[in-house]
């Protein structure tokens, strides 16, 4: 037998040797790809119930805010009719509180109670204004009037601002004190 031959030989028994544990390496081969594949697919799924998760806190919240300020925009409306209220009971003469207007302006009286008895229960209230430093998320100043009060202090009330429970429905239009001069 030559050399080549001799080599041939080898390396055809090499061949065979390999072939032989090849499945050995390939099922292990196989084992680690499913693995991996197992790792990813829980990967996924933790990703996946994460954003669920995530999707289900947002639903909630928007449902809660939904729930609590579904009646801002009518309660919005109203502060129209409250005002208009207000102004007719601020514009009744004396002499007719007395005489044959009393009833009518009792039933206006009464109903701007109400109204307001209304808003409490749905947690509109009054925002406060008068002798409180201007605030730009509640005021809206709308003149500047010479004053000895503090400058950016709000003087005078011109039209009353409603908030309902934590989001303004109406800023406050108000005037603010500047240093005279």
């Amino acid at each position: 037998m030559t050399e080549d031959e001799e080599l041939h030989d080898d390396a055809e028994a090499l061949r065979e040797e390999t072939a032989a544990g090849a499945p050995e390496l390939a099922e292990h081969d196989r084992l680690a790809e499913l693995e991996a594949e197992l790792e990813e697919a829980n990967n996924k799924a933790l990703y996946a119930a994460a954003e669920l998760q995530n999707a289900r806190r947002r639903m909630d919240k928007e449902m809660a805010d939904s729930r609590t300020y579904a009646a801002a925009g009518f309660a919005r409306d109203m502060l129209a009719v409250r005002d208009h209220l207000q102004r007719a009971i601020d514009h009744v003469p004396e002499g007719a509180r007395d005489g044959d207007m009393a009833n009518f302006v009792s039933g206006i009286e009464a109903t701007l109670r109400e109204l307001d008895s209304v808003f409490q229960r749905n947690g509109v209230e009054r925002v406060p204004a008068k002798g409180l430093a201007l605030d730009p998320n509640r005021h809206q100043a709308m003149v500047e009037i010479p004053s000895n009060e503090e400058p950016g202090t709000v003087i005078e009330e011109l039209q009353s601002g409603y908030v309902m429970k934590d989001r303004l429905l109406r800023p406050a239009l108000v005037g603010v004190a500047k240093k005279p001069g």
